[in-house]
């Protein structure tokens, strides 16, 4: 007896709201054509991402060129960079924030903090007991001490961890060192993340409560730290100076170029030829090779432009890439690396889009919470370090005034949904160039502060007025 011949499997079937069935669309190959008309039926259904903040950027930089000629020289590109790369910092924190639909209104102070005691180390020699006085540091090591014992409690390895590293460069009082100095500040921030994440996820108050109230508190330890008037200069230390202000030699910024234009290209081209030799969906082949072919020609022109002396002065030479471009793009890398590879950016994601499903399904909502709220801090101290290097001091303002208010502008017009559940690092780092060239092109200008604040709060309110507009917009096309 003869087994009988079965038919070849039928082709999955488009349901009628567009899906395929038996998960077919895993399997289904794009034309670029169909791409295209793809990515714009995301546009019409509300998925705008960065475009609008890309296209907002292109057309500030042709305005302000045309409107001053000293804005699109090498020297001004150059500070451009460097202005706007301290909130940009902040802003990629927050970030994480802002995707489970909280805010952070400390982050400006609180780097405020990290700014102080970093200077403060600096200034006094490594002995932050002489410059704080026994009582306020013996304060502020018991409450690195509690925020240690906090994030033990709530299962935060390296929050823990980093606070007590704080506490044992604090005691010891070691001698004045760059890099110790720039540690110490991230593990104060650290500590402050923690100490935030706990009144909100584990006591359950507002977020935007704990932060105001953390707002207020942090700008006092600041004066309390320098003083009314006082200021603690950091421009005469090399490292510290460098951060913000010096450049990479050519050669190196030739290896950057390739390094960042050459990763790139291995991540996505091996993730594409990858999903296609499993037979998964992926963007059609000519798409992904114009992505990669546009990141490549930016950089090598970018690189071209930065490594060309650009001093007006005959007898200086200042040439090769700020240093905070690549500080910028680690961060970048290693954000977007968290959020999209691995399961805690999966979580975030999951607590942001829906709390109460997050946690049926097993995730440690609070956990989480708190969590994002020691990245933020962590990653404001490091935006810290790069504004206080660009001034070459730290004072009682630090952190404070627009610092923070640019920072959440920042990752909002770069994208980053106020209402939790959309952004990436990479929304930060295009609002930040926005607020930076707006910021710049006025000063050039000669335009007062009042209009800077103006022409700010209504590119900040556009991009609010987009981003409620397009969920309005993804929520009617998916009824």
């Amino acid at each position: 007896m003869t087994d009988t011949p079965t038919a070849p499997a039928a082709p999955a079937k488009s349901e009628p709201g567009g899906a395929i069935a038996d998960f077919g669309i895993d399997t289904t190959a794009q034309s670029t054509g169909e791409a295209l008309r793809d990515y714009l039926a995301r546009l019409r259904g509300g998925d705008l991402g960065s475009l609008p903040a890309v296209l907002g950027l292109a057309a500030l930089v042709i305005v302000f060129w045309w409107l001053s000629d000293s804005f699109l020289t090498l020297d001004n590109t150059a500070n451009l960079l460097a202005q706007g790369a301290g909130k940009m910092v902040i802003a990629m924190g927050l970030v994480f924030v802002l995707l489970l639909g909280e805010i952070d209104l400390s982050a400006g102070t609180a780097s405020g903090v990290c700014a102080a005691v970093m200077a403060m180390h600096y200034v006094r020699s490594g002995n932050l007991l002489g410059g704080m006085g026994s009582t306020v540091f013996y304060v502020f090591v018991g409450g690195l001490v509690v925020a240690a014992a906090l994030a033990l409690f709530m299962r935060i390895w390296a929050g823990a961890a980093l606070a007590l590293v704080a506490v044992v460069i604090a005691m010891i009082g070691a001698a004045p060192n760059p890099w110790i100095e720039m540690l110490l500040a991230v593990c104060v921030g650290t500590a402050i993340g923690v100490v935030t994440g706990f009144l909100v996820s584990k006591i359950g108050m507002p977020s935007f409560v704990v932060t105001l109230a953390l707002f207020i508190t942090w700008q006092g330890v600041i004066l309390q730290f320098i003083g009314e008037g006082g200021v603690f200069g950091i421009g005469t230390q090399p490292v510290l100076f460098s951060v913000a202000n010096g450049n990479m030699s050519v050669l190196g910024s030739w290896v950057l170029c390739l390094v960042a234009a050459g990763g790139y290209a291995l991540v996505v081209l091996g993730e594409h030829y990858s999903r296609l030799r499993r037979g998964l969906v992926t963007s059609p082949t000519p798409i992904v090779l114009a992505k990669v072919g546009a990141v490549a020609v930016l950089a090598a022109l970018a690189t071209l432009a930065l490594t060309r002396n650009r001093s007006p002065n005959d007898f200086v030479v200042i040439e090769g890439v700020p240093y905070v471009v690549p500080i910028v793009l680690v961060l970048l890398v290693v954000g977007t690396y968290v959020l999209n590879r691995t399961r805690y950016g999966r979580h975030i994601y999951a607590v942001g889009g829906n709390a109460e499903a997050a946690r049926r399904a097993g995730i440690n909502v609070p956990r989480i919470r708190a969590s994002v709220f020691v990245v933020a801090s962590a990653t404001a101290a490091l935006g810290a370090i790069v504004y206080s290097s660009k001034v070459g001091s730290v004072d009682p303002q630090a952190g404070g005034l627009n610092t923070l208010l640019f920072a959440v502008g920042a990752a909002v017009i770069g994208g980053t949904s106020l209402f939790g559940g959309r952004g990436k690092v990479f929304h930060a780092v295009v609002g930040g160039l926005v607020l930076a060239v707006v910021e710049n092109g006025l000063g050039l200008l000669k335009q007062p502060a009042a209009v800077v604040n103006i022409v700010t709060g209504l590119v900040l309110l556009l991009a609010a007025t987009v981003d409620a507009l397009s969920r309005r917009r993804a929520a009617v096309s998916t009824r």
